[in-house]
């Protein structure tokens, strides 16, 4: 006969798991990775140290964890802002907009990437940067779609993406050490004014300024 009993939760580990990992990553943000112990986070949970133990099984993976998780957090932002626009210009604009948003609204992730490259500068490659590589294909082809219909000029699209992807890079760290005087709406429609329009006025407007090459001498 079949013992009853209550109900295995299936999502419990999992929920778990986040609700340490948010924990840590504000403890994290606040201490430092050299000023957290884990047994501080279990204490912020009321739980055991060694239920920490169970889901990270150290420190680092416990710190590694929390910016995976953040950066995760960053893409499911940009996805659910995006996910139902087709036209490729208009995902284009609102995924610098979220990714400036969500950043503005989870400093402690700026905070954990710094921390990240100071406590591990041996690793192969950042979390940031593997997240990004990562995802990188799929705004390679909405770039392709959008240079294809002729709205954007034929640049090769790692060029663009290097470009644009370096801007808002430093732009989140810009933000976090030097709150900016503009509203972060403003900050991003100026950024993709710029990167979308450039500087250049209209051919028909701008006299003798022409457009020259970066490599070439003026």
């Amino acid at each position: 006969m079949k013992k009853l009993g209550r109900p295995r939760d299936q999502d419990l580990a999992s929920r778990r798991r986040e609700e340490i990992l948010e924990a840590a990553t504000k403890l994290f943000a606040r201490h430092g990775y050299q000023g957290t112990d884990v047994q501080i986070v279990a204490d912020m949970l009321e739980v055991g140290k060694g239920t920490i133990y169970r889901y990270f099984p150290s420190k680092e993976k416990l710190f590694l964890a929390s910016v995976d998780r953040g950066m995760r957090l960053l893409s499911e932002r940009i996805d659910e802002k995006v996910t139902d626009l087709g036209d490729p210009l208009k995902q284009f604009v609102r995924a610098v907009q979220a990714y400036l948003e969500f950043f503005e609204t989870h400093p402690d992730l700026v905070e954990l990437l710094i921390q990240e490259r100071a406590a591990f500068r041996d690793r192969k490659k950042p979390t940031y940067f593997e997240h990004r590589d990562a995802n990188i294909d799929r705004w390679k082809g909405i770039l392709e779609q959008f240079i294809d219909s002729r709205r954007a000029r034929e640049i090769p699209v790692n060029r663009i993406l290097d470009v644009v992807t370096d801007l808002l890079y430093g732009t989140i760290f810009t933000n976090y050490f030097a709150r900016p005087a503009r509203s972060l709406e403003a900050q991003a429609s100026d950024l993709l004014d710029i990167v979308l329009n450039g500087i250049l006025a209209d051919k028909n407007d701008r006299g003798d300024t022409r457009r020259h090459d970066p490599e070439e001498a003026p």
